[in-house]
């Protein structure tokens, strides 16, 4: 027989409720710290949702962005992100970058002197260095960014909401979305107590969290509603349990191949994708918690009708919505 590797035995029986009031109210506790971190110490956002200015530039020598930015470290400007630029129309001695620079505070771009700090660095760094373009980014959009990212983390909820209704129950859908809340919640809690910065790409990985965090929480659903079936007088809390630890080594596998990945991008991935990296670890980590400890509580607190009631979509369905195609 082939040796596998397994993170669990074939056969476990974990009480998971036993200390509920620790791992459950534990999560819950945590929610209410991040949000007075929110509001206590705020968020450190970046250049994305401050405001600044961007400026592009143009040169035959190829772009070094550790070079470019130990070369501005010294300008006394606010936070500095450079990207390389690709097209294909550009030149094969033409090479692009974009270096945005945030605000200082009070102010919605950098002035005319740090602009002059800017381009004199830069010049000297690279005498066939050209800035061919100064753009500023206000306060206006940025704030309208903030609103954009809220809007995209509440309806990619709904949409998960709905989906997870139509395939279970609501009970499901809505314990299901207040874990994945759960998970978003505390790691931007995270960012907040720490000060790391805030932009659009943590924004990108929150929304990758709730992708990731509501497969887990349906595998378990799955596996809960097959043996609900299965076992229709033994005690919800029980079939619970038993659920959970059917698919515990699934559920473990899976997520510490995931942080194997993730962990990697952190530690080698460098300055540019360090807070989407920790983003996204923080994220596996709180996603497998709530699958194991905190959408099963929900549920088993908002109750299940576990009566035979009649069902429109014909003998064998296990539920109301089983037969869509979803």
């Amino acid at each position: 027989m082939a040796w596998r590797l397994r993170l669990a035995p074939e056969k476990t029986n974990i009480d998971f409720f036993k200390h509920q009031w620790i791992t459950f109210g534990g999560s819950m506790l945590l929610m209410v710290l991040s949000f007075v971190a929110w509001g206590v110490m705020g968020l450190n956002f970046g250049i994305d949702f401050k405001g600044g200015t961007t400026l592009r530039t143009d040169s035959a020598t190829v772009i070094d962005t550790g070079l470019y930015r130990s070369t501005l470290e010294g300008l006394s400007l606010g936070d500095v992100a450079i990207n390389e630029v690709f097209d294909p129309s550009f030149r094969a001695d033409q090479h692009v970058a974009a270096i945005r620079i945030s605000a200082g505070k009070g102010q919605d771009q950098i002035d005319d002197a740090g602009l002059k700090r800017v381009s004199d660095a830069l010049t000297a760094m690279d005498p066939a260095l050209k800035i061919v373009s100064v753009e500023t980014v206000g306060p206006k959009v940025s704030s309208e960014l903030v609103w954009s990212s809220i809007t995209a983390l509440l309806a990619t909820s709904l949409g998960i909401l709905g989906y997870i209704w139509l395939r279970f129950e609501w009970q499901f859908a809505l314990g299901g979305v207040l874990a994945l809340l759960h998970d978003v919640f505390i790691t931007v809690g995270i960012f907040a107590v720490f000060q790391i910065k805030f932009d659009l790409t943590i924004v990108a990985a929150l929304l990758t969290i709730l992708g990731y965090s509501i497969n887990d929480t349906v595998v378990v659903f799955d596996r809960l509603r097959e043996n609900l079936i299965k076992y229709k007088t033994m005690p919800l809390k029980e079939v619970m349990n038993l659920s959970v630890n059917e698919t515990l080594s699934r559920t473990l596998a899976t997520s510490l191949t995931t942080l194997i990945a993730v962990g990697s991008m952190l530690v080698l991935g460098g300055d540019v994708i360090r807070g989407f990296s920790f983003a996204i670890f923080v994220g596996i980590i709180l996603g497998t918690y709530s699958s194991v400890y905190v959408a099963k509580n929900l549920v088993l607190f908002l109750g299940l009708d576990r009566s035979d009631k009649p069902r429109a979509t014909g003998k064998g369905a296990d539920h109301e919505f089983a037969n869509i195609d979803a």
